[in-house]
């Protein structure tokens, strides 16, 4: 009976020295936002996911008005079709028409030539049997010289205007002009395009901060986006059992009201030590020094999680 009295302590001693260190840590859910803004000022045109919803990636968010900035597109996208239309003009060959009456003018030559060859036939003929005079075989000869030219000329002209108009400089000139004004309009673009914001990201929207018809500065968030792959849980580790987890490692939460288990992902352990953030409590004071340790969320649960939630956190398993 002595023994037995003797030998309790000594078990509630081993039993005491057996219980393993809590593995629950305590943490909450973490949002990170995105801000979302226009790179332009203007009036605010219309807002069209008021705050609390519910958006999808691409959905429209809001538009900022876009005057002026729509007329200086419309400017810059005339400047580049002209620019456009005088490089294919100069590229172009002449009208079928102005060809047509070349060639006609080339045919008309190339007949006067062979009747000034006839003539000085004729003339040279005639002199021979000595029934004209040496100037009118002279004649004959400058008025089929003057033929011989004009058909040559004529020729040279067809050619000149089945080719391109332009010279090769004035091409290049035309193509840099053109290449100057679709930059220019590409511009105005995309400052036309970036005054309609759209959802980057399924999520919800967190805040608004601007009213349809207010004036919103340039780069000014109109709009707060909790996006679904930015909720995170982030909980704090005692410095004895952070050697114990790694990026990679499975971890699965439990909150107050959470119908299942939240399964999560670590991704992240912070470096440095801090002192337990006043949001925390610790259950033993002597856990003075923690390490900070994210891991995002199953992407089937994350759009159910509020940032804030407080979750006690554990090893997947454990």
């Amino acid at each position: 009976m002595k023994l037995a009295h003797a030998a309790l302590p000594l078990v509630i001693l081993l039993s005491a020295c057996g219980r393993g260190p809590d593995a629950s840590f305590q943490g909450y859910v973490e949002g990170e936002y995105l801000y979302l803004a226009a790179p332009q000022a203007g009036y605010l045109k219309s807002l069209d996911s008021p705050r609390g919803s519910r958006v999808n990636a691409g959905q429209m968010l809001f538009a900022v008005a876009t005057d002026p900035d729509a007329q200086a597109l419309a400017e810059a996208e005339a400047r580049s079709g002209s620019a456009k239309e005088k490089l294919e003009n100069l590229k172009a060959p002449r009208r079928a028409p102005e060809i047509a009456a070349l060639e006609a003018q080339l045919a008309s030559a190339v007949a006067a030539r062979r009747l000034a060859d006839t003539q000085l036939a004729q003339q040279e003929a005639l002199f021979r049997q000595r029934f004209v005079a040496q100037a009118r075989v002279d004649e004959a000869r400058a008025n089929r010289d003057r033929s011989v030219a004009a058909v040559e000329a004529a020729r040279q002209q067809l050619e000149t205007y089945r080719l391109a108009l332009g010279r090769q400089a004035e091409l290049r000139g035309a193509e840099a002009d053109l290449q100057a004004a679709a930059a220019q309009a590409a511009q105005r673009r995309w400052v036309v395009e970036r005054k309609t914001v759209t959802a980057p990201a399924n999520g919800e929207i967190a805040e608004t901060y601007y009213r349809p018809g207010e004036w919103v500065p340039a780069g000014a968030p109109v709009a707060s986006l909790l996006p679904d792959s930015r909720r995170r849980l982030r909980f704090f580790v005692p410095e004895g059992a952070v050697a114990t987890l790694k990026p990679g490692q499975a971890v699965e939460a439990h909150c107050d009201g959470c119908p299942a288990t939240i399964r999560a992902t670590i991704d992240f352990i912070a470096p440095q030590a801090e002192y337990t953030p006043p949001v925390i409590y610790s259950r033993g004071s002597r856990e003075k020094l923690v390490f900070r340790v994210e891991a995002a969320p199953a992407a089937e649960q994350a759009a159910s999680l509020r940032p804030g939630l407080p979750v006690d956190v554990s090893l997947a398993g454990h």
